[in-house]
């Protein structure tokens, strides 16, 4: 089931300390001048604070993950005056792209009950999961820290995708409470690295079976499911989020997609759009 708006579901700011530091502004004209009539900004939302000490890998993978606390007022300053400014041109969602973390759910569920106020759309992503030494370890930051920290710790490609869909059936499950997030972020961002490590590109029939528990899950909680253009264009996936066999999985049960680039830059404003778009229609 398709969002027949034409809408930029999932973009970044300037306010995130790995995009290109372009201003919002600028990306919601461009959006405009691509015939998009919603735009959702959806900002990586600061991580918790004891985080830190659960998370292994470089530095930067947990320093520059997520906006900082300490720019939450001038985010939601920007984003009002960007739907007032721009009200009789293009609809603005604001809200946050939310880490699913098992073990900070209550930790969440407060930045969500104070924050969620000022929201109309969220995402729930994972970009973390646990592996070497019981660590969390990025999904999506480098080749090294994928490897060390995550491929090391797994027999083959499918207990790997297996371990990060648990994590997703996890967080499609948690109840949040009245600012919940409704959008599940790039199913299948496990897969960032598939040709750099020539990791399987299709599921096995268990790793099937896992997905279709998470989609019945999106459906029962009526959760829709981010078209995600952003692996397209990463040098070693050259794929969607989700993969194509879990976009026709997700159409049989009539669960709504939402396009979203994942800008973190002008130039990746609807990137792929007409592409994906067809995907689902």
């Amino acid at each position: 089931m398709l969002n027949v708006i034409k809408r930029e579901g999932h973009s970044h700011t300037e306010f995130c300390p790995h995009g290109s530091g372009d201003d919002v502004e600028l990306m919601i004209q461009k959006a405009i001048r691509l015939g998009f009539k919603e735009y959702s900004i959806t900002e990586h939302a600061p991580l918790p604070a004891g985080f830190s000490k659960m998370y292994a890998g470089i530095p930067t993978g947990l320093s520059e993950a997520s906006m900082a606390a300490s720019d939450l007022d001038a985010y939601f300053a920007k984003t009002d005056l960007m739907r007032k400014k721009y009200a009789d041109q293009i609809k603005i969602h604001v809200g946050f792209e939310i880490d699913y973390l098992p073990d900070f759910t209550d930790w969440t569920r407060a930045f969500l009950n104070e924050y969620g106020p000022q929201t109309d759309d969220n995402i729930l992503s994972v970009h973390f999961m646990k592996g070497r030494d019981g660590k969390f370890w990025c999904v999506d930051d480098t080749t090294t820290d994928f490897k060390e920290g995550l491929l090391s710790q797994f027999t083959s490609s499918q207990a790997l995708y297996a371990a990060y869909f648990e994590q997703v059936l996890a967080s499609a499950n948690v109840d949040f409470g009245q600012y919940a997030p409704n959008r599940i972020g790039h199913m299948t961002l496990i897969k960032k690295f598939q040709d750099y490590f020539h990791l399987d590109r299709q599921f096995s029939s268990a790793n099937l079976q896992k997905v279709a528990e998470i989609l019945e899950a999106l459906k029962r909680n009526h959760l829709e499911l981010d078209l995600n253009a952003a692996g397209l264009y990463k040098q070693y996936c050259n794929e969607q989020y989700p993969s194509y066999s879990i976009i026709k999985m997700a159409k049989k049960l009539e669960i709504p997609f939402v396009y979203g680039s994942d800008a973190h830059s002008i130039d990746d404003i609807g990137r792929g759009y007409n592409g994906l778009i067809s995907l689902v229609e």
